[in-house]
């Protein structure tokens, strides 16, 4: 007599779900040594230069060099650097508001856009122009084009790119980021920018929103509003980029091949459904403001556990030897990206 199915089912959950359970505690750990790893920053240096995410990979890495996972522990690896991190993608739908918009004129809008669209073409461009693989290039000039890595999580599993194109991406933007905070004000006087413009182009160039904070707030509190502004509209390219390469991005899902077109359905990932619909909702003002904070708190951990699971999936030799391609690419989109925005600036009204 066969077993009810509710049997089944009941011994099933276990082997499913109880299965990822080692991976994602080794995930957890990782994370844990990272964010450790941020206040130790904090506390020596007043601020974190390497955010947790970055440390995750990092750490990660280091203990995947060290040791590599068995089987026991790598189906919630694997858990963990793709549903972790959708889920962690949709959320973020809710951190972008279209009232945003509202707080700068449409003359400056349409060049922030035309900035992001440039960028993210010329920096493919650098990135093909020096040999990195097509799915690499798109990684590093959506994450110099948008919002650093962020952009790079977010974008990695609509293209289909391996833990160790997103681990190079995100390493080698995340210290180039530091650079810039550190080096950008000097803009203010070899280019002769009043606190408003300075803003404009802390907001066009720097990668996160916190660096964007850390790179402003030596020039004053106008710099700080601007730039803060300026980058949260950019972080709205992030939502159409990401459907367009959805539609558009076959060929780097499947390889660099050409075949035959899925249904809609299945050729826009459910995440980014999921993105889409928590930014309307967002945008209509559906969301109560108190529940802002802890979503984007948990979306940001399960984006942190995501690049850990990343991470342990890095054979550290392989992005040692994609590094001067990757650092030659980020740095020469980066100076790109600079450029268009001093153009920008200057031949709009801004300030």
């Amino acid at each position: 007599m066969s077993p009810p199915a509710t049997t089944l089912a009941s011994r099933a959950w276990p082997i499913q779900y109880g299965g990822k359970l080692p991976g994602v505690l080794l995930c957890l750990a990782v994370t844990l040594v990272a964010w450790l790893l941020e206040r130790v920053e904090v506390a020596i240096f007043g601020r974190a230069w390497l955010e947790a995410l970055v440390l995750a990979i990092l750490v990660g890495t280091a203990v995947r060099t060290a040791w590599t996972p068995g089987k026991l522990w790598q189906t919630g690896i694997g858990f963990s650097a793709k549903m972790l991190l959708e889920i962690a993608v949709v959320l973020l739908g809710l951190s972008i508001s279209l009232a945003t918009v509202e707080a700068i004129g449409g003359e400056l809008l349409i060049g922030i856009a035309c900035v992001v669209t440039v960028a993210i073409f010329a920096s493919y461009g650098i990135g093909r122009a020096l040999g990195l693989p097509p799915r690499m290039a798109t990684l590093v000039a959506c994450g110099n084009s948008i919002c650093g890595n962020s952009a790079i999580a977010a974008v990695a599993p609509v293209i289909g790119a391996d833990a160790r194109d997103v681990a190079s991406s995100i390493a080698f933007t995340a210290v180039l980021g530091v650079v810039v905070v550190i080096a950008l004000p000097l803009a203010v006087p070899a280019f002769h920018l009043t606190d408003l413009r300075y803003g404009v182009l802390a907001g066009l160039t720097v990668y996160a929103v916190p660096q964007v904070l850390a790179a402003t707030a030596p020039v004053g509190a106008v710099a700080v509003q601007m730039g803060t502004v300026v980058k949260l509209v950019r972080v709205l390219m992030l939502g159409p980029v990401v459907l367009a390469l959805s539609l558009g991005g076959g060929k780097l899902r499947e390889g660099g091949k050409a075949g035959a077109k899925p249904p809609l359905h299945k050729l826009v990932p459910w995440f980014i459904f999921g993105f889409l619909v928590l930014a309307a909702i967002r945008s209509l003002g559906l969301v109560p403001t108190p529940l802002l904070a802890p979503v984007g708190l948990v979306a940001n951990w399960l984006t942190v556990i995501a690049m850990a699971a990343l991470g342990l999936g890095v054979d550290v030799r392989v992005v040692a030897r994609a590094g001067i391609r990757v650092t030659g690419a980020v740095t020469a989109s980066l100076l790109v990206l600079l450029i268009i925005s001093l153009v920008l600036i200057r031949t709009t009204g801004v300030g």
